[in-house]
């Protein structure tokens, strides 16, 4: 059984990177879904796909347009999302991603720091599962596949 696995949350480090190699290494049949993680494109597929936008609040609408399509479709597909929440990011759109998730019935895997509970703890009553590293959640599929 393979495992399409949407990884929601902020693209400014490689913790998707991280993960995938311990999934690899592991041997856990997961295919990883996610947002565009190529920042400067992200922010620029608005006007690549649409054309130049008279100024910056339409840019960003354009790009966002965009990125919530990819979103839409790749959390359609998914079995599972994993939403990592970090301190050290904004993180609206994890936020967003949560809660999409949840609309669409799909289980969720919450990630947050002890230091987030409470923000966090509505949003945590509607996940299947809050861990507080992405190893944990790894460690949450692997038993779901054993």
């Amino acid at each position: 059984m393979e495992l399409v696995v949407y990884l929601a949350g902020q693209i400014h480090d490689d913790w998707r990177d991280q993960l995938r190699k311990k999934a690899e290494e592991r041997g856990l049949p997961l295919v990883f879904k996610g947002p565009q993680e190529n920042h400067d494109l992200s922010d620029d597929i608005g006007e690549r796909i649409k054309g130049e936008q008279p100024n910056k609040v339409y840019r960003d609408q354009a790009a966002s347009e965009i990125n919530n399509l990819r979103t839409r479709i790749w959390m359609n597909k998914a079995d599972v999302v994993i939403a990592l929440f970090g301190e050290k990011y904004r993180q609206w759109n994890t936020a967003m991603d949560a809660a999409v998730a949840i609309e669409a019935g799909k289980p969720l895997i919450l990630v947050r720091p002890e230091g987030l509970v409470h923000p966090l703890k509505e949003l945590s009553q509607r996940a299947q599962v809050v861990v507080e590293t992405p190893d944990q959640a790894l460690d949450a599929l692997a038993y779901v596949l054993e």
